[in-house]
């Protein structure tokens, strides 16, 4: 069972327990990209790709694991005004660990299926509530360009409703944040640091590209999970 949850932890970017008295709360790791950092070229760029896993995702590992140690610290000493003043910290960086690593799910080489439209229930879906893919394609991209500041953009599930939303959520808010029944399906980083690089601030040319590569099979199969 030990060696299970172990490999459990890794297998989803989960580090160490931080201790009993924290029940479920471990730290993360840096999971590893399934593909090389040039592998989505042209639409995104090595460069860009090796910046924003090794410097960008890894500082929101490590500040969130900071804050983990910090909190288990606060809690054994009861001190109740540092477990409030790190709440930010865990939401900001934790967000951001959590974001990425489905970023980077949502993300294929063209050779590896990338780009491909979804053939299986969600491609009916998304026609069903959206009208198209194309239709709906359209709608992220505007949002996404429309957003002020850096966030992100997403096509969720509501399970509740068991229909697909696009939503858009601020800095590294988690899509859940919008509501406890939204699953991501496919979030787009619009953080400057995801394209800035490549596409200066033109963000709709970025944001026109990447579905170039996107990994929609990835979506489809969370889709399919959720709505067997």
């Amino acid at each position: 069972m030990a060696l299970r949850s172990l490999a459990t932890r890794k297998a989803i970017g989960l580090g160490k327990s931080v201790g009993l008295g924290l029940r479920g709360l471990q730290t993360v790791t840096l999971p590893d990209l399934p593909y090389d950092y040039n592998a989505l070229e042209p639409a995104i760029s090595g460069e860009i790709m090796q910046l924003h896993h090794q410097k960008h995702h890894q500082a929101y590992v490590t500040n969130y694991n900071k804050a983990v140690e910090q909190l288990f610290q606060a809690l054994n000493k009861v001190d109740t005004s540092t477990v409030v003043q790190l709440q930010g910290a865990l939401k900001f960086n934790g967000g951001g660990h959590v974001n990425h690593s489905i970023f980077w799910k949502n993300l294929a080489p063209v050779q590896e299926g990338g780009g491909e439209p979804p053939h299986s229930s969600l491609g009916w879906a998304i026609d069903t509530h959206f009208g198209s893919l194309e239709a709906l394609i359209q709608k992220m991209s505007a949002e996404g360009a429309a957003l002020q500041g850096s966030g992100w953009v997403w096509l969720g599930l509501d399970t509740e409703f068991k229909r697909l939303v696009v939503e858009t959520t601020a800095n590294q808010d988690p899509l859940v944040t919008k509501a406890p029944t939204l699953v991501p399906l496919l979030g787009i980083d619009v953080w400057e640091h995801a394209y800035y690089l490549q596409y200066k601030n033109v963000k709709p040319d970025y944001l026109k590209n990447i579905w170039n590569v996107i990994n929609w099979k990835y979506a489809s199969d969370v889709y399919q999970k959720e709505c067997p």
